[in-house]
């Protein structure tokens, strides 16, 4: 069956319900959509199963409302919304065995390559040379590759046009991030240690062998 076909089949307005009722009706559509995608859900589709004219984002504030205390939540992430759950549960998340496969290991330069280019982006092997002062492997940008973190940009206009990378929603997901414009600053960067000049990866004399679990 074709969405159009789906769509034309389904009772946006419900007028046949009590105002309460109709609102209270599209709030657990949103809900049922959420949870059924393993993706961000954007407002255009949201907007598919509410009355024209309801306001999607009022309707996810209520959902919101209506979660406190559970242990997942709604997140606005890559352009869309979808459920996740709580950082307070990750760490049961992490001891459950069957989940396991969840979890990528990633190195603290694998995170700090990540970082410079998410900042640098579109940025090429030799533009990531240049700011970690050594050639960073092919190998390395394939485990990014395959965990759908870094995809391929535009190729560089210069000899030989190399590729660049650039970061994927699927980047934005796994970091809980709306846009790229929610990048923490600089500073927070220096901070966390991921950007700066001293005791960071960044930093001459940075050892790679240090990994941390990170948790998508």
């Amino acid at each position: 069956m074709s969405k159009d076909r789906s769509e034309a089949e389904l009772d946006r307005e419900l007028t046949d319900l009590p105002p309460e009722l109709r609102w209270r009706e599209w709030m657990r559509r949103i809900e049922a959509v959420l949870f059924a995608s393993a993706s961000p859900v954007l407002r255009k589709d949201l907007a598919r199963v509410v009355g024209q004219g309801a306001s999607v984002d009022l309707l996810i504030e209520d959902l919101v409302a209506d979660l406190e205390g559970r242990a997942f939540e709604i997140a606005q992430v890559a352009g869309g919304w979808m459920f996740r759950s709580r950082a307070a549960y990750a760490p049961a998340i992490r001891a459950a065995a069957d989940v396991g496969e969840q979890l990528f290991e990633l190195s603290e330069f694998d995170v700090a390559v990540l970082a410079a280019i998410a900042y640098h982006q579109p940025i090429t092997r030799d533009g990531l040379k240049d700011i970690f002062g050594k050639e960073i492997s092919r190998d390395l940008i394939g485990r990014l590759h395959a965990r759908d973190l870094i995809g391929t940009g535009p190729r560089a206009p210069r000899r030989g046009a190399p590729y660049t990378f650039v970061t994927t929603d699927q980047f934005l997901v796994a970091f809980g991030l709306e846009s790229l414009c929610d990048l923490p600053d600089r500073e927070q960067m220096e901070d966390a240690g991921i950007a700066g000049d001293d005791a960071s990866p960044l930093a001459p004399g940075y050892k790679e062998t240090k990994s941390q679990t990170v948790t998508f």
